[in-house]
């Protein structure tokens, strides 16, 4: 847990002296946006402020309805909306053997979440690690802690653009 990058980011603010941004992480390791609408309503208890959604790869590793997808997220995104929350969205790709036209839905699918809820997009969160076997694990497609680094920064700099 020390080495994931919601981790490096809440150091980064303690390091800062910003103490009072907390970061909370309610990821669930496997899970696909399917129950994504559920375990946000159980979140929002906490009420953030902030909403950064990084949801859908498992969907896509799964080769899942993009269209589905997409329609979980509209749906935690308006609940989000409602409650008043400043709210990200993080793109994910498909890795090459899922095939173009799969690929090139998947991502364009939080693409036009973005523009629909004009949402502040990281366009990929795995950028600069994605495919890069010294930044993995084993299994090629989890981050290892050097790529959680790497996707610390690229979300760091979205929410200090926000903040």
């Amino acid at each position: 847990p020390e080495q994931a990058y919601t981790y490096l980011i809440q150091d980064h603010f303690k390091k800062n002296g910003q103490h009072h941004i907390k970061i909370f992480n309610g990821s669930i390791s496997g899970s696909t946006t399917a129950g994504a609408l559920s375990r946000l309503k159980w979140f929002l208890r906490v009420k953030p402020d902030m909403l950064i959604l990084v949801l859908g790869a498992n969907d896509g590793l799964r080769g899942l309805s993009t269209s589905r997808m997409e329609q979980n997220l509209s749906s935690c995104i308006e609940l989000a909306r409602e409650k008043g929350k400043t709210i990200s969205l993080a793109g994910m790709k498909m890795p090459p053997n899922y095939g173009p036209e799969y690929s090139q839905e998947f991502e364009q699918t939080f693409e036009n979440l973005s523009k629909k809820y004009d949402l502040t997009l990281i366009p990929f969160l795995l950028k600069d690690v994605a495919g890069k076997p010294d930044l993995n694990q084993a299994d090629g497609i989890h981050p290892n802690a050097d790529g959680h680094k790497i996707i610390a920064r690229t979300v760091l700099e979205t929410l200090l653009e926000q903040l």
